[in-house]
């Protein structure tokens, strides 16, 4: 069968060594039997920790880390795939009105998308759950809107009746970025919004083109590697639309995958974007 750890990297050493053993030898000591038991399972593990970090820091095993780290796969948190928070919220709205035996499926109004859309979520996939249920629980009609997520409506500035929440608009001017949100609009409504997340503002962005012109020739005069501006590039995108990957990836011309191979080719971190940079 298959035996799911989630947050891993919360297992105490001591419970470590017994897991490496498990893992190495394929074998578990069930209490009271008299040997210990031959078990074929697959592994899967989760976590949101840094574990090499964690390894470095002697808080984790680094033997094990390698047992588990076979096939690894990144799951970005949900600040980062903004595109994703109207599938999750409409599939967590139609759960949660079936659980609840609602008479119709809750639906989200443009306002609610929007509103979360726009949030962060530190909590990622778990605090959006959380809210939407919390958001059924106590709504009065058949359509959430932004005032049925008073929590989340009070952490943005302003909410969104204020001017400066869609002050990036007014950045999206050029024509490829309007002719992509005219025709994601019409076939998919909801992910028009992702086009009206916060972005700097026009003498933002004024400024911010004088300070970060990316230089075309070294020191000695000669003409900089293609791969070192690249990179430059890439941390800039990062910064000057706040971590939002796809908006960097759709600006940079390439693949949201394209976007996070190259991150991990430079050791670039999108949550700090300068940091390590030559």
């Amino acid at each position: 069968g298959t035996l799911f750890l989630d947050e891993i990297g919360e297992l105490p050493l001591e419970a470590q060594v017994k897991l490496l053993r498990a893992v190495q030898d394929g074998e578990i000591e069930v209490m009271g039997a008299p040997r210990a038991q031959k078990v074929n399972v697959r592994l899967i593990s989760a976590t949101n920790k840094d574990l090499i970090a964690e390894v470095k820091a002697a808080r984790f095993r680094e033997d094990l880390y390698y047992r588990l780290n076979v096939f690894p796969i990144t799951i970005p948190a949900l600040r980062r795939r903004k595109e994703d928070v109207p599938f999750l919220a409409r599939a967590f709205a139609e759960r949660f009105s079936a659980e609840q035996r609602l008479p119709r499926t809750m639906t989200l109004g443009a306002g609610a998308l929007a509103l979360l859309t726009a949030f962060d979520w530190p909590g990622n996939i778990r605090q959006l759950e959380n809210a939407i249920y919390r958001a059924i629980i106590l709504a009065e009609g058949t359509e959430l809107t932004e005032k049925d997520f008073p929590q989340i409506l009070a952490q943005i500035p302003g909410g969104l009746s204020q001017d400066k929440f869609w002050s990036g608009v007014s950045g999206l001017s050029d024509s490829l970025a309007e002719a992509s949100a005219a025709q994601r609009s019409q076939e998919r409504p909801e992910l028009a919004f992702i086009d009206r997340l916060p972005a700097p503002r026009v003498e933002e962005r004024h400024s911010a083109a004088v300070d970060n012109i990316i230089v075309s020739v070294d020191h000695s005069g000669d003409v900089r590697r293609l791969a070192e501006i690249e990179e430059e590039l890439i941390r800039f995108a990062l910064k000057f639309y706040r971590g939002q990957m796809s908006q960097v990836a759709r600006k940079l011309g390439i693949g949201r995958s394209t976007l996070y191979r190259k991150l991990k080719d430079y050791g670039i971190d999108p949550d700090d974007p300068q940091k390590n940079a030559a």
